[in-house]
């Protein structure tokens, strides 16, 4: 889903490695525990109770991690927005984190992210015309004519067929190498990579290995685009803007948007699809009315919200959140999915409701870090979801719903696969 929300991920964990002991290895954080874990947990596709309940009874609590790292987890609506609407107090900023628990320069990602003002400002700004929806309107035909193609393959398949490699997968894959100008034949490794980034349960030294990797890829990308620019993304940006941005910075852009636009949004289809499956009538409502798709696109990125953890943040001032003191050092993570099952957002919330009037969520963050790309995962589940329950009104589960594999500890939640009959 969103770009800016950055795929990149091992957010958390990132943070929860800076430890101020040198010598501490980030391979031994292999297996966090539990209570560590909890704001990535999940039962099927609800966040674990203790979320709510902590949310309900103390929305910025301390949250204890065994590397001495003072960490306060926010789960509450209003204490969320006063964290991430922050621009001063609070810093992005990836350099925090190198020289400690293993992290290394060349494992930087950069770009927006990991980035404070005035960087993140400039790069931004080079960004966000880019992503308007009246600039992306170029790409509607493109996304229509990829989700086609994919349920022409699906009709075409052995049946039973997996919803997460035949759908959710390359829509998004797809999407993000036509907007930035990428061989779609390298998708591959871009699965494997962002993957990777996300998964709690390797080695913490895995996800920052794949980061490397996958910035290797794009400087070469980089090299080749300043050579002959195309007219993708990353062509444009260095026609219009090629001495504003050096190759180390348009590296990490690229690292962002391509991450960031494929492995969120990939989620959101496969986990919608889900939900879809769960609610006939919400199923019934896609098919017939197109006004729904906006409240269902809006309502199910608020429900499942798929980027757990917003980009922690570390304290750069003593500062006080939700009448919490908060020392300057901490890290701060907040809790997206927690806080978009908030009251405060209306009643209700822990359940999904495809007729909800859309609401202020937090799925694609908030404040300067606000997804970027937010506008272009929009268009590609309000075309995907209506085309996908239209193609196939008889699709159902082929397994049990109790066997649905999900994600066990990631930093945007998931599928493992989803298999269904389509007829």
């Amino acid at each position: 889903m969103g770009l800016g929300s950055r795929v990149v991920a091992v957010f958390a964990r990132r943070y929860l490695a800076g430890s101020r002991n040198s010598s501490f290895a980030l391979s031994k954080l292999s297996y966090l525990p539990r209570k560590t874990l909890m704001p990535l947990r999940r039962n099927g596709l609800d966040p674990v109770p203790e979320l709510g309940l902590r949310r309900r009874t103390q929305p910025v609590s301390p949250l204890k991690v065994p590397i001495g790292l003072n960490t306060w987890l926010v789960t509450g609506y209003e204490e969320t927005k006063a964290v991430l609407g922050r621009s001063e107090g609070f810093s992005n900023d990836f350099n925090h984190l190198v020289g400690n628990g293993g992290v290394t320069a060349d494992q930087n990602p950069g770009g927006l992210g990991f980035s404070d003002p005035p960087v993140h400002t400039r790069l931004r700004r080079l960004l966000t015309p880019e992503f308007t929806r009246r600039r992306l309107a170029r790409l509607a035909p493109r996304i229509d004519a990829i989700i086609t193609e994919q349920l022409d393959a699906m009709e075409a398949a052995p049946q039973p067929v997996d919803l997460w490699q035949s759908f959710a997968l390359p829509i998004p894959s797809l999407t993000i190498c036509e907007l930035l100008g990428i061989p779609y034949a390298d998708r591959a490794d871009f699965q494997r990579l962002s993957a990777a980034r996300f998964d709690l349960v390797q080695p913490a030294d895995a996800s920052l290995n794949a980061i490397s990797e996958s910035l290797a890829y794009l400087r070469t990308v980089i090299v080749e685009k300043r050579k002959a620019p195309d007219d993708g993304l990353l062509g444009m940006l260095i026609k219009q803007h090629g001495d504003e941005i050096d190759d180390e910075e348009l590296t990490g852009l690229a690292d962002g948007l391509l991450t960031g636009g494929f492995e969120t949004t990939a989620s959101m289809l496969a986990l919608g699809a889900l939900v879809l499956l769960q609610n006939p009538d919400a199923a019934e409502r896609l098919r017939h009315d197109d006004d729904a798709g906006v409240r269902f696109v809006e309502e199910v990125l608020r429900y499942l919200t798929v980027v757990q953890v917003a980009f922690p943040r570390i304290a750069t001032q003593d500062t006080e959140i939700g009448g919490v003191k908060i020392a300057r050092g901490d890290v701060v993570l907040c809790s997206l999915s927690g806080a978009n099952r908030d009251d405060a957002l209306g009643p209700g919330m822990e359940s999904f409701d495809a007729s909800r009037t859309p609401t202020s969520h937090l799925a694609f963050g908030y404040g300067i870090h606000r997804c970027v790309g937010a506008e272009l995962a929009r268009m590609e589940l309000g075309a995907a979801y209506p085309a996908l329950v239209r193609r196939f009104p008889a699709m159902r589960l082929a397994i049990s719903p109790d066997k649905v594999a999900f994600r066990k500890t990631s930093i945007v939640y998931g599928l493992e696969s989803l298999p269904v009959v389509l007829h």
